[in-house]
């Protein structure tokens, strides 16, 4: 049965049917809300969907807002990025060094992973083809997959907000379904991600409830620091 989240049927809880006699569980009045950011991700799809050439969101200010627009209560910002290597890229190392740091400062948990390089051949401008050194975000979407499970399991959260759409995550929210199940408890997942007419990919994670994010609300929470090197900034 295919149907959205809002058009799930009575008796119909996270995918699955109730067993006869069962009730669903009832939804917490708190419904405490855990944010889970992938940093890279979320910062490609808004340069795509909005045109900005680095990651100028403020984490906090974007879960807050989708937050209080749907009545959730914040109750912690979980940051994931990959960062290049210092020698390789030394601007948005600086950049990613000094906007984690202010994240800390702010009660933000992070966590950050080096890059990992790889050769790969590139035709350059003039037409040559030449070996380039092409970095890789490796681990952080298990990081994230394994935090959203656990903190499931811990019955640290009523709502999962992720802001992501990396299709790789559904299998941690199928987890997450079956854990409600198990647990007889109320647990919803959400996936909030920018939103154009000209950025492609119209989907969040499978699983989830979409939130999609105009300009005007993205706006509305870009950081006013530039965490950008001076030289590097045009």
């Amino acid at each position: 049965m295919n149907c959205s989240p809002l058009e799930r049927p009575s008796g119909f809880w996270w995918g699955y049917f109730l067993p006869r006699g069962e009730t669903m569980p009832s939804k917490s009045d708190a419904k405490e809300t855990i944010a889970f950011f992938d940093g890279q991700n979320l910062f490609y799809a808004a340069k795509e969907a909005f045109g900005y050439p680095f990651p100028n969101y403020d984490p906090e200010k974007l879960a807050k807002t989708i937050c209080a627009t749907h009545g959730w209560s914040l109750a912690k910002i979980c940051f994931y990025t990959g960062i290049p290597d210092e020698t390789a890229d030394p601007g948005r190392h600086g950049f990613w060094t000094m906007k984690l740091a202010a994240m800390g400062t702010r009660g933000i948990e992070t966590f950050s992973r080096r890059l990992r390089y790889r050769n790969q051949l590139a035709k350059l401008p003039n037409g040559t083809i030449a070996t380039v050194q092409v970095g890789q975000e490796k681990g952080v979407d298990v990081r994230i997959a394994l935090d959203v499970v656990r903190m499931a399991l811990e019955e640290r959260y009523d709502v999962a907000l992720i802001f992501s759409q990396d299709q790789d995550l559904s299998e941690a929210v199928d987890d997450v379904k079956r854990i409600s199940g198990l647990k007889k408890r109320w647990i919803k997942v959400a996936c909030a991600y920018p939103f154009s007419p000209t950025y492609g990919n119209k989907r969040g994670i499978n699983g989830t409830d979409w939130i999609k994010i105009d300009k005007k609300l993205y706006d509305s929470c870009v950081d006013p620091v530039d965490y950008r090197p001076k030289k590097t900034r045009s």
